[in-house]
């Protein structure tokens, strides 16, 4: 595994005191969820189908399938074999996504470039491909039918982790106040549980906008007490009431369990999984900790502690046979400790939903820069800790949604049948996403992917149907929560889809831009004139409607991109693209801007300030680069099709100042043409990228000058100048931000299905959303809108 991105430790020592902390640190993020499972799994499990007799077969059974279950997935599976799928560190289904998309082609976002593959995180050192992996990589690139499903995979596992961040918080908070019941009459408690836990969820999610950073310094004191907690009273349990009880961790007593109770033993395993929930969480967090702190605190800390609260549970029930009373966490808790034990659950429980809550918020943003979630207000909490992100409309949405859980089902039952399934299909999708990163990835031979499949697939495969027919008692609520999401965020990446290939068709050439002049009526106003638009090359169509309606543009003229790449991170040196459109006088520039799906968008001051930083820095290396390979004064190089003029490749701009020493070496090109060469987009040859190592250019020494190239070098200096004033004058000009203002519409005899889609769904959600003016922080006083209909 590759720590490259989020290592910080050079020595031996170092190493280890920082694992050890970001262990203990791991255990309130990422251990929250699952450290709480002990509350409701046997309340779960013997809910209806089985009852707990007094041959005690139940109880082994389900402590059998719990310790196994416990073992096989959280500790070999992920510990072992899926922490090491990281993404550059990073985990979750977007990082699985993302590496299948790197080594082989299917993505669907349209806008690739070769580019890309030179950023230092897109480049990972692997086994050399095999002739297996080979096919399969061909088989997935040649048909876009497997590219669709794939995506829908993985939106599918994401709309799922959505709907365990709304079912998490209610059954884990319901199940700690259920407490309540044994130290309170049934006719009190019933009537407190619900509010109670209403009340917490409220100011759980009231809360969030302050952001986990002010407040999570106490997540891992209290997820640890709770751990030590359950532990302590599982070691009580087993030695005061039953020592003989690892006898049932034999995989013989599952068998037992099967044999007696048949089909109803086969329902109950939706209550057995719930053990597990909170597992995904080890793998998605990875991000924030390192793979060998999140090993460490599982192994050694979060299984040994799991196991002994489920059998200290167990031994307490083999000895209590009364069945007039639910089976509850609590009671195997002594009288003396109770209620300390009630007020820690209550605190480890609202630290597990405040992790699934913040994740919750992370993949709804990674789905938004991927261009798979409509548009929505991302707030970013910590200026120190990246990642952490705060979203207003659905953390009130999932408020209201987890207040009305709570209020409908009322019981664990149903809460854990739900949040079950949900469970199980994220799951069941990291199984299948993994499986393709053993062989696109890792080059594994098929087998490999073959056994990890079907092993682990064959698990989860026995929950999720146990899951499955509880569809009346709970399960339904996942289902339709994942097709609604399903259907915005399909409808909403098919209409992103379609609008870009509108714009790629219908985009204008260079030389209609270069035509433009005092001839037709055309004049240059003072300014900048920013266009955004989703074109790595050409003139979009919004431009061309701008133009023709108001015959004038600005002085200088940048097209802008703000473009997401399948990586978790874009290095700040690496994320602006910058190049000529057209020759240098006419002032016209491209500026690709590109965004990791973990990165801050807009994570500067000022976008106006910046921008003009970054072209400043770019006018500056490009005469400087034609000084040095003595090419003169002559603008630029003649295209293929012999037009006067081209678009400039493109080159990586660092964020320095331009009065510093630059940060790049200058290496020799003998001609624009041959520089051109070797980097072909989808679109356009001219569309590449210069990022030459730092020391690895030649230099050239020149022992004899003549006064011709000495007038060549002044002339150079001088139109930098001019080109510089030009910039700076536009800049106290003021500057305007020209947005598309668009209205898709499905074409004539297109299908029931797409027109309902496009004319009333994704419209419907355009409206409803931030504009991209927000999104963007344009000022209102500088925006210009350019109404487009795109019909597609």
């Amino acid at each position: 595994m590759d720590l490259g991105y989020g290592r910080c430790w050079k020595s031996s020592e170092e190493s280890w005191k920082t694992i050890m902390l970001l262990a203990y640190q791991s255990l309130g993020v990422v251990y929250g969820d699952l450290s709480i499972s002990p509350l409701y799994v046997y309340a779960s499990t013997f809910a209806e189908d089985i009852q707990h007799s007094d041959t005690n077969e139940e109880i082994y059974g389900v402590l059998s399938f719990v310790f196994w279950t416990l073992t096989l997935v959280p500790l070999f599976k992920y510990v072992f074999i899926v922490l090491q799928a990281d993404d550059n560190g990073e985990g979750g289904t977007f990082a699985l996504y993302s590496l299948i998309c790197r080594h082989a082609k299917v993505s669907l976002l349209p806008n690739r470039q070769v580019a890309d593959e030179e950023l230092s995180t897109y480049k990972l050192e692997h086994p050399p491909e095999n002739k297996n992996s080979s096919k399969l990589k061909t088989l997935l690139e040649r048909h876009r039918r497997l590219h669709t499903a794939l995506l829908i995979l993985v939106l599918l596992g994401t709309c799922m982790v959505i709907g365990d961040g709304l079912l998490t918080p209610a059954i884990s908070v319901f199940s700690a106040v259920s407490g309540l019941e044994l130290s309170m009459s049934k006719e009190h408690h019933q009537y407190a549980v619900v509010p109670i836990t209403c009340f917490i969820l409220v100011c759980l999610f009231a809360l969030q906008h302050y952001g986990t950073h002010r407040i999570g310094f106490l997540f891992a004191p209290v997820v640890l007490t709770w751990l030590l907690c359950i532990s302590a009273l599982g070691l009580y349990n087993i030695l005061h009431w039953n020592p003989h009880v690892y006898k049932a961790l034999s995989p013989y007593y599952m068998f037992k369990f099967l044999r007696k109770t048949r089909m109803g033993g086969w329902l109950s395993l939706g209550g057995v999984l719930l053990c597990i929930t909170g597992s995904e969480a080890m793998f998605a967090d990875l991000g924030h900790f390192s793979c060998t702190a999140i090993q460490i605190a599982f192994t050694f800390l979060v299984y040994p502690a799991l196991i002994l609260a489920y059998m200290g549970q167990a031994a307490y029930l083999s000895k209590h046979h009364d069945n007039r009373n639910p089976i509850s966490f609590y009671l195997s808790v002594p009288k003396i400790v109770r209620w300390p034990v009630l007020i820690v659950a209550i605190l480890a429980s609202v630290v597990g939903s405040q992790a699934i809550i913040s994740g919750t918020f992370s993949i709804i943003n990674q789905s938004q820069s991927l261009g798979c979630f409509p548009r929505v207000k991302v707030v970013h909490t910590s200026d120190k800790i990246h990642g952490q992100v705060y979203i207003p409309e659905i953390n009130w949405m999932l408020m209201i949604l987890c207040i009305a859980v709570t209020i409908g089902f009322r019981d664990i039952k149903h809460m854990g049948n739900a949040s079950g399934l949900a469970v199980m299909t994220v799951m069941l999708v990291t199984t299948c996403l993994t499986s393709l990163v053993i062989i696109l990835c890792w080059h594994k031979p098929p087998i490999l992917s073959l056994c990890f499949l079907l092993f682990f697939g064959s698990i989860e495969l026995l929950y999720f149907s146990a899951s499955l027919t509880k569809f009346a008692e709970g399960a339904w609520l996942p289902i339709l929560l994942a097709l609604f999401l399903m259907t915005v965020m399909f409808v909403w990446h098919y209409a992103s889809i379609k609008k870009y290939e509108f714009d790629l068709h219908n985009k204008v050439s260079l030389e209609w831009l270069l035509d433009l002049g005092p001839s037709l009526g055309i004049i240059r106003v003072p300014g900048i004139g920013v266009v955004f638009t989703d074109l790595i090359s050409g003139i979009p169509a919004n431009f061309s409607r701008f133009v023709t309606n108001l015959p004038a543009f600005h002085r200088i003229l940048v097209f802008v991109c703000l473009k997401s790449v399948p990586v978790p991170h874009v290095p700040p040196e690496e994320r602006y693209l910058v190049g000529r459109v057209g020759p240098s006088s006419h002032r016209s520039y491209r500026c690709i801007i590109r965004y990791g799906y973990r990165d801050v968008h807009q994570d500067v001051d000022s976008f106006e300030a910046e921008l003009v930083n970054r072209l400043a820095e770019f006018i500056h290396l490009n005469w400087t680069q034609r000084d040095a390979i003595g090419s003169g004064v002559k603008d630029d190089c003649p295209s293929s099709n012999g037009s006067s003029s081209s678009e400039h490749r493109l080159t990586v701009i660092r964020r320095v100042s331009i009065t510093g020493a630059p940060a790049y070496e200058i290496g020799e090109s003998p001609s624009c043409a041959s520089a051109s060469l070797g980097f072909p987009s989808i679109e356009s040859l001219a569309d590449v990228i210069e990022m030459e190592p730092v020391g690895a250019a030649k230099k050239t020494v020149r022992f004899a000058q003549d006064d011709s190239e000495a007038d060549s070098r002044t002339e150079i200096e001088k139109q930098m100048r001019e080109e510089l004033h030009d910039l700076l004058a536009a800049q106290q000009s003021g500057t305007a931000f020209i947005l598309g203002q668009s209205h898709v519409r499905a074409k004539q005899g297109s299908s029931l299905l797409k027109r309902l889609a496009l004319n009333f769904g994704y419209n419907f959600l355009r409206r409803n959303c931030r504009g991209q003016d927000v999104a963007l922080k344009v000022p209102p006083v500088s925006l210009l809108e350019v109404g487009m209909v795109y019909v597609v």
